[in-house]
């Protein structure tokens, strides 16, 4: 009798914990799946953002590109799903949309500044940039050189921006501030505004306004209205932070590996001091000189695999697209080669079309030569540096770059040692001795800048042909030449 109480007293505190064990399972099984695990169930990744030039936009090929893109799509690829990025006109509506569940957005990604009065809407992830406000105003024009100065002219912010918000608190203390919000605009339509004298005053980010300023040769920065403030991520608020502690942790790591360093260099490195006048003769010159070689040096490009605006860039900062150009060297042309590389390639440098296609030729070749290992686009701006300065001598800052424990297959850290040829303590262990090493850091900076604004310039031709299209206008006059020739000047 004892041993049968014994057995039953074993089966309860077993089928007890068989119930227990059933419960926990249950429970478990019925938990709802965190925003992590229901993205990388769904394969998706989507992000709101805005198309334009600091975020994302298409290449030349037609392939998604941009410094935020980059980022997106490296945050994707390491949770091993797809990028969906919807773009969304207005901010305002990009963070209701982002409030609303049943939008189905991640996170927000569009250049968005960190302010207090946005944190109570959402939280931000660590940051990867950092912006000021600049006052942006016409040339010829009383420049304003504070606040004060601002009262009784009308200011042009983005609706439901970081600018607005701005604007809001200044007028406390300025009370004859006036600013409108407009809408469905970007930064750079903005500038333009001022630029055509549409309004006294605009308010932009300051790295927009630096990458495109020479687009706009006709306005430049008053002065900042703002500190540095820092630029992130936009999530819902939500006791779910599986996606958030995902993200904070990929843009910490991205902060300290060198990754937003890189993407940094590649989407604004190219951003030079470009002067009033400076940017008021790319613009001239644009209109009336670039159009009668741009055939050309589209059919070349194509010959020799590259990017058409590359060329042009090249050409201007050689020549000003000018083919009698003559230099104190006596590099001659539109291409300015030396007599002897002109010989070589069996070109008559005076020639234009003949300049295009040996120029073209000739950076090709020196293209070639460098290792295989240096990718693009460093493959690329190393060749620049050589057609300026000389093979031997890119490769003497590729030695000096490797001893003083830099990588010389990287353009950052070559430019970096470039301008050491100049000092005797450097350049007297080199193979080829002395060279005027800042010239090619310049030079490669130049076209570069150049060839973002050429880039972006049909872009918006091209846009704008598309919109006279869809409104049943007629360019039948203007070939596609013309119209982007038209767009250059108030750009």
């Amino acid at each position: 009798m004892m041993m049968r109480s014994r057995v039953l007293r074993y089966v309860r505190r077993v089928c007890k914990g068989l119930a227990l064990t059933c419960c926990a399972s249950l429970l478990v099984a019925s938990k709802a799946p965190s925003t992590l695990e229901r993205i990388k169930a769904s394969g998706e990744l989507v992000v709101l953002s805005q198309n334009g030039p600091t975020t994302y936009y298409e290449d030349a090929s037609g392939n998604p590109t941009g410094f935020e893109y980059g980022m997106l799509h490296a945050f994707a690829e390491e949770l091993g799903v797809k990028l969906v990025i919807r773009d969304v006109h207005s901010l305002d509506d990009m963070f209701e949309r982002l409030r609303d569940p049943d939008e189905g957005a991640h996170f927000a990604a569009a250049g968005l500044t960190v302010t207090p009065e946005r944190r109570e809407q959402v939280r931000f992830s660590p940051s990867y940039f950092e912006v000021r406000q600049q006052i942006i105003y016409r040339v010829g024009e009383k420049r304003p050189r504070k606040t004060s100065d601002l009262e009784g002219k009308t200011v042009a912010v983005i609706a439901g921006s970081a600018h607005a918000e701005e604007m809001k608190k200044l007028s406390r203390r300025y009370p004859g501030l006036h600013w409108e919000e407009i809408s469905d605009v970007d930064a750079m339509e903005l500038v333009e505004m001022v630029q055509q004298g549409q309004y006294s005053y605009a308010v932009v980010d300051s790295n927009a306004y630096a990458v495109h300023r020479g687009l706009y040769p006709n306005t430049a920065v008053a002065f900042n209205l703002s500190q540095f403030q820092p630029v992130s991520w936009a999530f819902p608020k939500s006791d779910d932070d599986s996606l958030y502690q995902s993200a904070r942790l990929f843009m910490l790591r991205a902060n300290t590996n060198g990754m937003i360093a890189q993407l940094r260099e590649e989407f604004f490195g190219h951003v030079s001091d470009l002067n009033v006048g400076g940017a008021q003769a790319f613009a001239k010159r644009s209109r009336e000189r670039l159009p009668k070689w741009r055939g050309a040096m589209q059919k070349v490009a194509d010959q020799y695999e590259l990017d058409w605006h590359l060329l042009a860039a090249l050409s201007y900062q050689e020549s000003y697209w000018n083919p009698r150009a003559r230099s104190r060297t006596g590099v001659r042309g539109l291409m300015m080669l030396t007599l002897n590389t002109a010989r070589d390639l069996g070109v008559n440098r005076l020639n234009p079309e003949e300049s295009i296609e040996g120029g073209a030729r000739y950076i090709v070749q020196i293209r070639n030569k460098l290792p295989e290992r240096i990718r693009e686009p460093d493959r690329t701006w190393m060749a620049l540096a050589a057609y300026n300065v000389g093979y031997g001598h890119l490769e003497d800052a590729r030695v000096l770059t490797e001893r003083m424990g830099s990588n010389p297959d990287l353009w950052p850290d070559v430019r970096d040692h470039l301008p050491l040829l100049a000092k005797r303590q450097y350049y007297k262990s080199t193979k080829h001795g002395y060279a005027r090493g800042w010239e090619p850091v310049t030079y490669v900076q130049n076209i570069r800048h150049y060839q973002a604004l050429l880039s972006w310039s049909s872009r918006i031709a091209e846009q704008r042909l598309a919109a006279n299209d869809e409104n049943g206008g007629v360019l039948a006059e203007n070939s596609a030449v013309e119209a982007e020739a038209s767009a250059a000047p108030a750009l």
